[in-house]
């Protein structure tokens, strides 16, 4: 499947740039997946006015394709997203499978993604760590061969691989991609990623999106200008596929909206600049940073298990959970932060959800 096969409307949310919550896996006291609580999630992200959701990626962990859940929980997200009637009705959503291993394993999970009716694979290069620049390029080429690929950068404490800017150039010359999140928790690292898509001449085509949820707001406000030819090119991060707007969607969204509207007018309030370190701060205590970020998915699960949404915060791995004074760490940031979180929203539709 070429990127020009995919349906108008859809594409134009990615192009636009959309919230795309990375959608949690959500389990049961004997870490079995809970199907009503991960179809109401979905519903959840839906009613939130997320622009799709990222299904398989590390927030839903990894480990599901240990356990035989990788096909099961993308159908599910699939199947609740085409059967649900989001608020306000029905709208395009650009659906995004997460894509990981080898050639081989990329390249079947891309095969049943493709066929569950996701438009774009997220694709994890953490498998092909001690790979070259020349072995990468190949194995993200022969994944798009079988569909649309959104590059990923992700972290290295998490497991992710450095790539530098040579590989960003050549990965961005893949015809297939239509879009790179970064999420290298990087400066340096973002603008290889910004730099390589500008070299590439590939910016009409692909679309950046933030996944560095240590900096989201000015990532999102900032105009990135670099040289080429002689000549500035000026880019912009559109939206964000992020593991902190898995919980408090709704904010996210209006905040989202809000960048957009103040770009598009040219003129950034103070207030606006002022979210970017208190999101900041949110998401310190929702990754654990305190603790090289062992609890950050097990600090997602924790906010909407105190919304109800969840039963717990177990993760497949038991040994994964919230550290030593994380839970204390959330309490204060929602104290701190009340209009960043959306404990209002999800009371009141709770219900519906998991119905």
């Amino acid at each position: 499947m070429h990127w020009t096969e995919l349906p108008s409307e859809s594409f134009a949310v990615l192009r636009r740039g959309a919230c795309i919550p990375a959608h949690l896996l959500a389990l049961d006291a004997n870490r079995q997946l809970d199907a009503r609580r991960q179809r109401a999630m979905t519903r959840y992200y839906l009613d939130a006015g997320a622009g799709g959701v990222a299904v398989g990626v590390h927030s839903t962990q990894f480990a599901i394709r240990d356990v035989g859940l990788y096909e099961p929980v993308l159908e599910l997200a699939m199947r609740t997203a085409h059967e649900w009637e989001p608020i306000g009705g029905k709208r395009p959503l650009f659906m995004v499978a997460g894509l990981a291993g080898q050639t081989q394993q990329a390249m079947r999970e891309a095969g049943i993604a493709r066929g569950l009716g996701y438009h774009a694979g997220l694709l994890s290069l953490a498998a092909m760590r001690g790979a070259s620049e020349d072995e990468l390029v190949a194995h993200c080429s022969a994944v798009a061969e079988v569909m649309p690929l959104v590059g990923f950068y992700l972290q290295p404490a998490v497991g992710g691989i450095h790539l530098p800017m040579t590989f960003w150039r050549r990965f961005a010359e893949i015809d297939n991609v239509v879009a790179i999140k970064m999420a290298p928790f990087h400066r340096y690292r973002t603008l290889d990623v910004i730099r390589g898509v500008v070299a590439a001449r590939a910016e009409e085509r692909v679309t950046l999106y933030t996944g560095n949820d240590d900096h989201i707001v000015l990532d999102l406000l900032s105009p990135f200008t670099f040289m080429r030819g002689g000549h500035p090119v000026t880019v912009r991060i559109r939206g964000g596929l992020l593991g902190h707007w898995s919980v408090w969607t709704q904010k996210a969204v209006q905040l989202l909206d809000r960048i957009h509207a103040a770009i598009e007018q040219g003129s950034v309030p103070p207030d606006l600049l002022a979210l970017d370190a208190q999101v900041t701060d949110c998401n310190a205590a929702l990754f654990d940073v305190a603790h090289d970020f062992h609890g950050c998915i097990a600090g997602c699960h924790e906010v909407l298990r105190r919304q109800g949404l969840l039963e717990g915060t177990w993760c497949l791995d038991p040994a994964e959970g919230l550290s030593p004074g994380q839970a204390a760490e959330l309490t204060r940031v929602q104290a701190d932060y009340p209009h960043l979180a959306d404990d209002g929203f999800v009371a009141a539709h709770r219900e519906r959800w998991l119905a």
